[in-house]
């Protein structure tokens, strides 16, 4: 039977590179994001091509009704899950410093970045709990996608390297917890990577790249760096290191001299 993967904002950026990766590895694919279906249909056909059945979710996942009716869809749809990727995060609408900003940008941040996943995860633990207690061959696998930003410092994104710092706790939470049913959890911390979201700022960071020692690897980030990593988990390549956090970031956290 082929297994299934839950991808949160699967539809665009590293979420859509996660899912081609997992489509070649012969995952029937869940995504979900805050985009209508007219809106991914050409993500799907792409997906279909490569041979995976796909189920998209539109829905908000900071809303705990579109996250009930997303693992609805999916139990009715497939009837497993066997692949969470929490991947669907938002940056604050407006950088502003942390001396002037606001609660609003704050709660808005948090809910999406955080909250939403930590309840999305607690519902699919449940789950692949339920499924390894009825199958014991069942291999259920969580893998949080986070980011450099939980230990490198943004004053004017404040709210998003607070979420991405608790996000990291929370994966460390996970794994603790679901150690005694066998499901490793990982979190994978990408840097600066080539999306859709990162198009306002590429000149800046072309600059950097090219001209400056930011990146011990001297070129952007792809979707498909961080695809590659997330495979080799979900095959269960890492076997022994769950609650582990992988950076994939050209070394830009290198301590330097």
């Amino acid at each position: 039977m082929r297994r299934v993967a839950l991808v949160t904002g699967g539809g665009r950026g590293i979420g859509f590179g996660v899912a081609k990766r997992l489509a070649q590895e012969g995952f029937d694919l869940v995504l979900s994001g805050r985009s209508k279906h007219a809106d991914v249909a050409h993500a799907i056909q792409e997906l279909e091509g490569m041979g995976a059945s796909v189920l998209y979710c539109s829905g908000d996942i900071s809303c705990a009704e579109d996250r009930a009716a997303l693992l609805e869809e999916t139990k009715s749809h497939f009837g497993r899950l066997d692949l969470l990727v929490n991947n669907a995060g938002v940056a604050p609408k407006t950088r502003a410093d942390i001396l002037e900003a606001t609660e609003e940008s704050f709660e808005w941040v948090l809910k999406i970045n955080l909250q939403g996943p930590y309840f999305l995860t607690q519902a699919v633990a449940n789950w692949m709990i339920d499924q390894k207690n009825a199958d014991g061959s069942f291999g259920g696998c969580i893998i949080n996608i986070g980011s450099i930003s939980a230990t490198v410092v943004s004053p004017t994104r404040g709210d998003y390297c607070v979420s991405k710092a608790a996000f990291g706790m929370m994966n460390s939470l996970f794994a603790a917890r679901l150690g005694e049913h066998d499901i490793p959890v990982y979190e994978i911390r990408p840097g600066i990577i080539k999306t859709d979201m990162t198009a306002g700022v590429s000149d800046k960071y072309d600059k950097l790249i090219a001209e400056t020692d930011l990146c011990v690897t001297k070129r952007w980030g792809l979707p498909e760096d961080i695809a590659k990593l997330t495979a080799a988990m979900a095959r269960g390549d890492l076997p022994y290191a769950t609650g582990q956090v992988v950076y994939v970031d050209g070394g830009l956290t290198l301590q330097r001299l």
